[in-house]
């Protein structure tokens, strides 16, 4: 590859998905403030912060091939992003209950000498309904704190959910891969 690649985030889980494809790259933080805009809906805003962390990394790394991403669920136009506790997850995944939510995860590509590439991915996502105690087994089991909507799919938090719909299933897990190998082989770096 000529160009190095990076990842910009400290995401552990997307950093795994980013292994999955084989490539030599680095991880750095991009240190973008993730609070949301007023009056930006949760596309807009998972959009905007993939392109500020890919582009607060590539101004450092100007010969790089830089990958940002980040993810948003919608709840009736709200921005559902990480709970950060127990409480805040409790209380995501009641609002949840029976709704069927969009998951939003917006990719951005810099490379040098070209315009950044730009695409988000959507899923959807169908939580069932269920007491509060199958909700409380699961947060104390899983933590799931730093998931958008507390729900890990790649653990048993796929049983909180009736059904999952989207054209890539990496993106729920936070990094879309099948649309990033798009952009990567448009780049020739893959």
């Amino acid at each position: 590859m000529p160009n190095p690649l990076i990842l910009a985030s400290t995401s552990r889980y997307r950093r795994e998905l980013l292994e999955r494809l084989g490539l030599p790259f680095s991880v750095e933080s991009p240190h973008v403030d993730e609070v949301q805009h007023a009056g930006e809906s949760p596309v807009a805003n998972c959009t905007r912060l993939a392109t500020e962390k890919a582009a607060a990394v590539a101004e450092k790394h100007p010969n790089a091939i830089v990958i940002g991403s980040d993810q948003v669920l919608d709840l009736d136009g709200e921005a559902l992003s990480k709970p950060g506790d127990f409480a805040n997850a409790l209380a995501q995944l009641k609002r949840c209950q029976g709704k069927t939510l969009q998951c939003y995860t917006a990719l951005c590509v810099t490379s040098p000498g070209r315009a950044p590439l730009v695409d988000v991915v959507a899923t959807e996502i169908a939580y069932r309904n269920l007491p509060d105690d199958v909700l409380i087994a699961y947060l104390e089991r899983e933590k799931p704190y730093d998931a958008a909507g507390a729900v890990k799919v790649e653990t048993s938090g796929i049983t909180l959910l009736s059904a999952i719909r989207s054209d890539d299933p990496t993106a729920i897990i936070g990094l879309p891969l099948i649309r990033l190998t798009d952009f990567l082989r448009e780049l020739g770096a893959l």
